[in-house]
């Protein structure tokens, strides 16, 4: 069971993400509870109504708002999405509802209108934790098949598509005896290492890399009539006919090369364009 609970599972950091399902959730609680009014509103007046309605709303906002968006950004050594973990995920998500739930208690008792009690929120805490840890385990479940399976259907395409191209590429180095020039065909990758690029390529048999002194935007304004590469990541641009194979994941995929002894990430907002150039 512990085993299980330590599998890696994938911390959503997506701000931008995150900022619409927050305001879309703050506005769905809002619709809800003032369309159907599941709580006893019926002794109150309209505006009364409003007041309640719109404060659990913003209750649910800020509280979305703070663990979304702001935690994440303050502490983010503790949101390192690789040794993220289904354990870590349920208490995360238990956390969130705490807070949301304590923001309504306290709401509630300052507007003195139910009579609820802290014993009654930690109950609905305690009894979340089993939907939620079904939620969560079937949501790694469905993402594991889905990047497996795409993985497989890149590999295959892979062995379909490779492009062969002989142009000479220039990299020009602050340093200039750092400059280098090779056929594209055979640059392999390219990794960002501080204020240098390190290229890898290959020469005959032999893989070869050099660090040079520039910047992997200026790498990427440089090969992007190239379409068979491409960045898949902040620090890495790697050339599709030189995949060994991708592997998926729960956090998504990787990417091997041979003769290389490091694997490529592919970040989220880089993975189907990957999978369209392969």
């Amino acid at each position: 069971m512990f085993k299980f609970l330590n599998k890696p599972y994938p911390f959503n950091d997506d701000l931008k993400y995150n900022s619409k399902l927050i305001f879309f959730i703050s506005i769905g609680v809002l619709g809800f509870l003032y369309l159907f009014q599941p709580l006893d509103l019926s002794l109150m007046n309209s505006k009364e109504k409003l007041y309640v309605v719109l404060g659990l709303a913003a209750i649910t906002f800020l509280s979305l708002s703070l663990n979304l968006l702001i935690l994440p950004s303050l502490f983010p050594s503790i949101f390192i999405k690789r040794i993220w973990n289904i354990k870590k995920e349920i208490f995360w998500n238990l956390w969130i509802l705490t807070t949301i739930s304590v923001g309504y208690y306290l709401y509630y008792k300052v507007l003195g209108v139910f009579d609820v009690d802290f014993k009654m929120i930690l109950g609905l805490i305690v009894i979340a934790i089993i939907p939620i840890t079904g939620l969560i385990i079937v949501n790694r479940n469905r993402m594991l098949r889905y990047n497996l399976k795409s993985a497989e259907s890149i590999n295959k395409k892979l062995q379909e598509n490779k492009h062969i191209e002989e142009r000479l590429v220039h990299f020009e180095s602050d340093y200039v005896k750092d400059n280098l020039s090779i056929k594209v065909s055979l640059l392999i990758l390219i990794r960002a290492a501080n204020n240098y690029i390190e290229v890898f390529w290959k020469e005959g048999k032999d893989l070869k890399s050099q660090m040079i002194r520039t910047s992997l935007r200026k790498a990427e304004e440089l090969l992007q009539e190239h379409k068979f590469i491409i960045k898949c990541h902040r620090s890495y641009m790697v050339n599709v006919n030189f995949i060994d194979k991708v592997e998926g994941s729960v956090q998504g995929y990787k990417v091997f090369f041979d003769n290389i002894d490091f694997t490529v990430p592919v970040s989220k907002n880089f993975a189907s364009k990957l999978r369209e150039r392969i």
